[in-house]
Order: C-alpha cells, then structure tokens, then sequence
C-alpha cells in the first residue's frame, strides 16, 4: 500500500507572533493605548498565527477581533478561572476545533497581589490545516515566578509544565506540526523548561533560527524596558528570556525556523513599549517529506531516555518538596481551627453562666463578648477554608508524583531494555531428524 500522500508537495511558510500583553485594566499602564498600539502592528504584520497573553479583559479581546477582522478573521477566546485564561488566539486561516485544559495547580487565593489564582492559568489548543497539512497550535501562560531565591511557586511552576507536556503528547499524536507559543515563566535550563523540551521533543525557535534580530540572548523581559521594575530581575541585569515560540514537525513534514525576531523596548515613532514583555515573531518553513517516514517522537524519547529519566526524577523531587510545605500548612490550618473552636466553646460555657447561676450578672461587657465571639467564627472560617484548599492542593501534587513515579518506572524499564544485548535466538533442531551417527 502506497504512504498517504500529502496535500500539498510545496513548501509553505508560517508567520507566527506571540506577546504577553501585560493586559490588566485599570491596573497596566497605557493598556487602552497600547491594546490600540497592538492592532497596529499586527494588522500592518499580517502574521499567520497570533498568540496573545495576559489579555484579561474580553473587552479587550473583542476590540482586538474588531479591529483584526480583515487581516485575522478567525479568533478564539479562552475563557477560565474567575477573570479567564488571558489566552486568545488569532489567525489567517479557519480555526476547526479549540479546547482548553486548566491546570490543577495555580498559586494561592489569599496571594491577591500576585493574581495568579484568579487568572485561572492554563493551555489552550486550536486546531488549524493550512495547505492540507494538520497545525496543532497551543497557547499557554505559567505561573510567574516573583522570588528565584525563595520560590514558593516551583512546585505549582513544575506540575503545570508536567502537564503541559502530557497535554501537548497526548493531543499531538495526528498533527504534521506542532507550534506552542506563550509566557512560560521559566528560563531556558530551569528543571520545568528541560521537562518539557525533552519529554515533546519540541525545538526553541532561538536555539535553532537560522537569522536572529532581537534583543542580546533572546531576552524578552529587559531591564530597558520602561514597565520593568528592574529590582524584580535580580541578578540578571540585563534581562531575561521567558517568553519563547516552540515548534516539531512529524514523520509527513519537516520544519526549520528561517527567522526570529523580537522588539526591542519602544516601538518607533510611539512613547512606550507594546508591553512589559518582548514581542516574538518568527518564519517557520514546512517541507513536506517525498517519503512519508515513521513519527520520530519515540526516537527522540530514546536518544534522550537517560536525560529524561534525570529530569523526571528531579521534577519529582520538587514536587515532593511541596508535597512536604502543603501538609505542614495543612496542619497548620488544623491546629488554629481547633484553637477558634476551643475558644468557641469557652465562649459558649460563659455564655451559660448566667442562666446556671439566676442571680449572676454578665461576666464581661457584651460588646466584648460579640467582639470575641466574631472573632472565634472568623478563625473558624478561614481555617476551614484553607484546611479544604491544603487539602486540594495536596491531592494534586500527590497525583502528580504518583504520574511521575509511574513513567520514572516506565523510562528506566525502556532503558534497560536498551542496554541489554539482544540475545541472537537459538537454532531449533527437529526432533525428527536422525542424527549423521545413526
């Protein structure tokens, strides 16, 4: 039987451009003025695919289809979590399908300055076919990372790219490309950027561009920028890079960056930047392949299974160390719930003195003892709540250690496997067969 023919035999070129908006009403400065910045440039770009972050509001969204219709006339909105995802999509081509998988940790909802946890922090996926060929395209925004040195945030930072990368595998399997674009919140050697990179087998378009015009490294959070707080980036002066725009292609189709670009602080002619992030754009070329060749994502897991291993065995270790903080914070919550509920009953027991003893009198000012009896519900109440969100966050962490414990046992068993010889089979003799002595 011939090999499934491609649609299309001619190479084609995708334009893609992701940014983190840094969208946040009334909050962000220039938002209006820089939404209207942002419409601009892209509908003077005319890019294929349009992966945007950070765009909180829908209102902001419904400007930006409004003002892309003609250039863009597919979009996708992705709705999550108390205020959404953030994350849209836009397109030159028709968008087919468009899911979304929040992931099952995202920060805590009593950090209200940090909103994560009310960003409802996610990946989406939309489906295109562009020339015959199937594009999986996915669009995602991690949680951020506030303190390198104390980062409380790194077990929910390494189970959400733990998902993220499940997520991309398991939903891949019939694309010819794959392209995930977004603000992963990582640098390019931390333990969730490995994971990912490793486990999909996806490429970095800096890494493998074959021309570069941006700013020094990659970089898309700069210290030049005028949005950037530069006591936030630490020791890294200059900058750092957490945005990125990934991509494979499959068994069908061969694909290669020709370019990356990103801006570079103010936009010419305009006082301020398009956001506190960078903007990414960049070519990619898509050949399809005269030979239709097996899918090489089980290649890629062998040559990479000991480094795999490695970087499983290390997320692991993260996620336990979480494991370990949730339950002492679980405990916690415990301990002063049953404080407020003590209290509760001492309160009630002075409450009864009066109605024992008939001749007794209060033994304390009312106002006092409203006041302390608010104040023992209120514990009360809050303990609860947190013991029930320790409680959710620890079954989601132990879940993901159980997943990871399952494939470290699946990866070195595919190891061994590996490096044992293969034995060569052993020749059968017929019993049948008279032996030359008689």
């Amino acid at each position: 039987m011939l090999p499934f023919a491609m649609a299309t035999s001619m190479p084609v070129r995708l334009r893609i451009f992701s940014l983190n908006c840094w969208g946040i009403r009334y909050m962000s400065k220039y938002c209006v003025e820089r939404y209207a910045m942002i419409g601009e440039v892209l509908s003077r770009e005319h890019h294929d695919i349009v992966l945007l972050q950070e765009v909180w509001s829908e209102k902001d969204y419904l400007f930006l289809k409004k003002t892309l219709a003609c250039c863009h006339p597919y979009s996708y909105y992705f709705k999550s979590g108390v205020i959404g995802s953030g994350l849209a999509v836009f397109s030159k081509h028709r968008i087919h399908e468009a899911f979304l998988y929040r992931y099952s940790l995202n920060g805590y909802p009593y950090m209200a300055h940090h909103g994560d946890w009310f960003g409802g922090k996610a990946v989406g996926l939309v489906h295109l076919n562009i020339s015959g060929l199937k594009i999986h395209v996915y669009v995602t925004h991690l949680h951020a990372e506030y303190c390198r040195e104390k980062d409380s945030y790194l077990p929910h930072r390494v189970v959400q790219a733990w998902e993220l990368q499940h997520f991309v595998r398991h939903t891949s399997s019939g694309a010819d490309v794959v392209i995930l674009g977004g603000d992963l919140n990582m640098h390019p050697q931390d333990l969730g950027s490995r994971l990912v990179w490793t486990y999909t087998g996806l490429k970095d378009c800096y890494t493998e561009t074959e021309h570069f015009d941006g700013c020094e490294n990659g970089i898309t959070l700069i210290s030049d920028n005028p949005f950037i707080n530069k006591a936030e980036l630490g020791p890294f002066e200059k900058g750092i890079r957490i945005d990125y725009i990934l991509f494979k292609g499959s068994g069908k189709v061969d694909v290669k960056c020709e370019s990356l670009s990103t801006t570079k602080g103010s936009i010419s002619g305009k006082p301020f930047p398009l956001s506190d992030h960078e903007a990414l754009s960049a070519q990619l070329l898509l050949m399809p392949v005269v030979e239709v060749r097996q899918d090489r994502d089980n290649e890629l897991a062998t040559d990479n299974l000991p480094e795999l291993v490695d970087i499983v065995n290390e997320v692991r270790t993260e996620v336990k160390v979480g494991l370990h903080c949730t339950e002492r914070k679980r405990h916690t919550a415990a301990r002063t719930g049953f404080m407020g509920v003590v209290l509760l009953l001492l309160e009630l027991a002075i409450a009864m003195v009066p109605w024992l003893a008939l001749a007794a009198e209060q033994p304390f000012p009312r106002a006092s003892f409203y006041l302390l009896g608010a104040l023992c519900f209120a514990i009360l109440l809050s303990t609860s709540m947190l013991y029930l969100f320790y409680t959710t966050e620890l079954k989601a962490l132990q879940g993901a250690e159980d997943q990871m414990r399952l494939a470290i046992g699946s990866l070195q068993e595919k190891l061994k496997t590996l490096e044992t010889p293969q034995k060569s089979p052993a020749r059968c003799v017929d019993s049948n067969t008279e032996h030359p002595d008689g």
